[in-house]
């Protein structure tokens, strides 16, 4: 078994080799909760989601740590908006959030860790960062991290300095910094504002990268294996994360692999409320569903870009119900198993997965297993396969849907109309089937019943 996977770091793929055997620490950024999480952020975790799920099927121990920025300026700026207090906005989309990602069926991640309950370490990773040299002081104003410390800086990235597409929403502007891209490690909390003791000021506030590292060195230690999040991320935000764990360990690198998601436009435009593209989770699972929409997500590679607009979400949806009505078919047969068919469809599903999971490609060997099938027949093992690969992806409708009682009858009268030859009335039946919401489709077991 060789997993490869695109490291951001190195630029190239590479075998996936664990510190610890058959163990994998993996991080990936988590939300700042001032609203409600949107398709972008969705794109990320169910990607991730389906990440993880894969490197667990294939006999990996993976401990998936998330963290949440639950102080930041968004949020306190947000609750005086809204006239409440910043935490108490931040517990409430954080619960959002979470109801959201249950709703997609993310549920791979082994500990959220929020960045107000590690304040203690926290401040300690400033303090070192200061014992060490790489940080400074600037009164009434923070701690910031000295980039002319870390001339490695822009490794990850290749450069060092700002472009258009980057998370520049947090950078930190102050005028009496060493050096333009030195960055806050550590907030004195202005009046009004949450605050949390420490030895620099009269009380402060977490900066914006401090939490990540703090937070993942104490679950996951001083290196570990895989660091992901969004594109986006990569400068300032994961540069910085480099700096202050290389600095304040010591050791190199900080993480192993670096895994990045790609982004999300709506109908070719990159989305913003002021553009009036912007889509929640909750709206897009109101009008596709959560199948649909991680159905969606995998059908491209990771990495990639995706547009996201209803055309090609209702194209989603029809491949979607083929593979679902496949399944349904499946599960009803009597026919006899391509053994040969189920062995090579497996083996060419785990090469596309061991390579960067490549879902696209997957699919396609699933989708080549349908129409094989669909020629030379299949039942139970073919079933069992498809199951297999949902525990993965987990985009079937596999749970048996309860037809009502009066649909069944229906089903059964039209049965006796067509035996007898009566198609007008079985017509007039599946019409008044329809209607209810149900359609018929016709077999040489019967008819199947199928919720529209």
């Amino acid at each position: 078994m060789t997993v490869k996977l695109y490291n951001t770091l190195t630029r190239k793929k590479e075998t996936l080799k664990p510190t610890k055997d058959k163990h994998i620490n993996l991080f990936v950024c988590g939300i700042t909760p001032y609203d409600h999480t949107h398709i972008g952020h969705a794109k990320t975790y169910v990607q991730f989601d389906i990440i993880v799920k894969y490197l667990r099927y294939r006999g990996y121990n993976v401990l998936y740590l998330q963290n949440i920025t639950d102080i930041d300026d968004k949020i306190i700026q947000r609750a005086k908006e809204r006239k409440v207090k910043p935490l108490e906005l931040a517990r409430k989309f954080e619960e959002e959030y979470h109801k959201d990602m249950k709703s997609l069926g993310i549920d791979s991640v082994s500990k959220f860790a929020r960045a107000t309950d590690h304040i203690k370490e926290i401040i300690k990773q400033v303090k070192t960062l200061m014992d060490k040299g790489f940080a400074y002081k600037i009164e009434n104003d923070g701690i910031y991290f000295n980039l002319n410390k870390f001339p490695e800086y822009g490794k990850l990235s290749g450069r060092k300095t700002i472009d258009a597409e980057d998370a520049v929403t947090r950078i930190d502007d102050s005028k009496k910094k060493l050096n333009k891209g030195d960055f806050c490690l550590w907030k004195k909390s202005k009046e009004n504002e949450p605050f949390w003791p420490d030895p620099w000021f009269n009380g402060g506030r977490p900066g914006w990268h401090i939490e990540d590292t703090a937070i993942s060195e104490k679950y996951l230690g001083q290196q570990y294996d895989i660091h992901g999040g969004a594109r986006d991320l990569i400068f300032p935000h994961h540069e910085a994360e480099i700096a202050q764990m290389e600095s304040a360990s010591g050791k190199k690198p900080f993480v192993r692999y670096w895994l990045h998601t790609g982004f999300l436009n709506v109908k070719g435009h990159k989305m913003a409320k002021s553009l009036g593209n912007f889509i929640t989770i909750k709206d897009a699972l109101k009008k596709y569903g959560p199948k649909v929409l991680r159905f969606f997500y995998l059908a491209a590679h990771y990495k990639s870009p995706i547009d996201f607009s209803d055309e090609l979400l209702e194209q989603t949806k029809n491949s979607l119900e083929r593979l679902n009505d496949f399944v349904r078919k499946l599960k009803d047969s009597k026919e006899k198993d391509n053994d040969k068919l189920i062995k090579k469809t497996k083996n060419e599903f785990l090469k596309c997965m061991d390579d960067d999971f490549d879902t696209p490609k997957a699919l396609a060997a699933i989708f080549d297993f349908v129409k094989e099938v669909n020629k030379k027949g299949g039942s139970k093992k073919s079933y069992d396969l498809m199951l297999e690969f949902n525990k993965i992806f987990n985009v079937l409708e596999t749970k048996q849907e309860k037809i009502p009682a009066g649909i069944k009858e229906l089903t059964k009268e039209r049965e006796k109309a067509r035996k007898e030859k009566n198609y007008e009335k079985a017509d007039k039946i599946r019409t008044q089937i329809k209607n209810k919401g149900y359609t018929l489709e016709d077999t040489e077991e019967g008819s199947r019943i199928k919720k529209i």
